[in-house]
Protein backbone atom coordinates (compact mmCIF):
# COMPACT_ATOMS: atom_id res chain seq x y z
CA UNK A 1 0.00 0.00 0.00
CA UNK A 2 2.82 2.43 0.83
CA UNK A 3 4.08 2.50 -2.76
CA UNK A 4 0.73 3.85 -4.01
CA UNK A 5 0.69 6.78 -1.61
CA UNK A 6 1.28 10.32 -2.73
CA UNK A 7 4.01 12.41 -1.12
CA UNK A 8 1.37 14.30 0.83
CA UNK A 9 -0.19 11.07 2.12
CA UNK A 10 3.22 9.71 3.19
CA UNK A 11 3.93 12.96 5.03
CA UNK A 12 0.55 12.78 6.78
CA UNK A 13 1.19 9.19 7.91
CA UNK A 14 4.62 10.23 9.15
CA UNK A 15 3.08 12.99 11.28
CA UNK A 16 0.46 10.60 12.68
CA UNK A 17 3.18 8.10 13.62
CA UNK A 18 5.04 10.80 15.58
CA UNK A 19 2.03 11.44 17.85
CA UNK A 20 1.33 9.80 21.21
CA UNK A 21 -1.34 7.10 21.33
CA UNK A 22 -4.81 8.57 20.90
CA UNK A 23 -6.28 6.07 23.36
CA UNK A 24 -3.84 5.73 26.28
CA UNK A 25 -1.49 8.69 25.61
CA UNK A 26 1.65 6.50 25.51
CA UNK A 27 4.44 8.50 23.91
CA UNK A 28 5.23 8.02 20.24
CA UNK A 29 6.24 6.74 17.87
CA UNK A 30 2.86 5.18 17.20
CA UNK A 31 1.30 2.93 14.61
CA UNK A 32 -1.04 4.52 12.07
CA UNK A 33 -4.23 2.47 12.38
CA UNK A 34 -6.51 2.82 9.36
CA UNK A 35 -10.18 3.06 10.26
CA UNK A 36 -10.93 2.20 6.64
CA UNK A 37 -8.22 0.66 4.51
CA UNK A 38 -7.24 2.82 1.58
CA UNK A 39 -8.36 6.07 3.21
CA UNK A 40 -5.10 7.57 4.37
CA UNK A 41 -6.61 10.51 6.20
CA UNK A 42 -8.66 8.30 8.52
CA UNK A 43 -5.57 7.03 10.36
CA UNK A 44 -5.40 7.00 14.15
CA UNK A 45 -2.19 7.18 16.20
CA UNK A 46 -2.03 4.05 18.38
CA UNK A 47 0.68 2.48 20.51
CA UNK A 48 1.45 -1.18 19.78
CA UNK A 49 -0.64 -2.35 22.75
CA UNK A 50 -3.75 -0.31 21.90
CA UNK A 51 -3.39 -1.31 18.25
CA UNK A 52 -2.40 -4.97 18.16
CA UNK A 53 -2.30 -6.05 21.78
CA UNK A 54 -4.18 -9.32 22.32
CA UNK A 55 -5.96 -8.01 25.42
CA UNK A 56 -5.98 -4.22 25.21
CA UNK A 57 -5.75 -3.66 21.46
CA UNK A 58 -8.21 -2.93 18.70
CA UNK A 59 -7.27 -6.16 16.95
CA UNK A 60 -7.64 -8.05 20.24
CA UNK A 61 -10.18 -7.82 23.05
CA UNK A 62 -10.24 -3.97 22.98
CA UNK A 63 -10.11 -3.67 26.77
CA UNK A 64 -8.17 -0.38 26.82
CA UNK A 65 -10.72 1.02 24.39
CA UNK A 66 -13.52 -0.05 26.75
CA UNK A 67 -11.70 1.37 29.79
CA UNK A 68 -11.31 4.72 28.01
CA UNK A 69 -14.87 4.49 26.62
CA UNK A 70 -13.54 5.10 23.11
CA UNK A 71 -14.41 4.02 19.60
CA UNK A 72 -12.37 4.55 16.44
CA UNK A 73 -14.02 7.90 15.67
CA UNK A 74 -13.20 9.19 19.15
CA UNK A 75 -9.55 8.25 18.61
CA UNK A 76 -9.60 9.84 15.15
CA UNK A 77 -10.88 13.05 16.71
CA UNK A 78 -7.98 13.02 19.21
CA UNK A 79 -5.49 12.37 16.38
CA UNK A 80 -6.85 15.22 14.24
CA UNK A 81 -6.90 17.60 17.21
CA UNK A 82 -3.25 16.80 17.98
CA UNK A 83 -2.24 17.21 14.35
CA UNK A 84 -3.96 20.59 14.16
CA UNK A 85 -2.43 21.77 17.45
CA UNK A 86 1.02 21.21 15.93
CA UNK A 87 0.06 23.41 12.95
CA UNK A 88 -1.10 26.38 15.05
Amino acid sequence: MNSKLTKREREHLGRVKELPCSVCDASGPSDAHHIKQGLTYTCVALCKDCHQGPIMGWHGQKRMWAIQKMEELNALNVTIDRLLSHVR
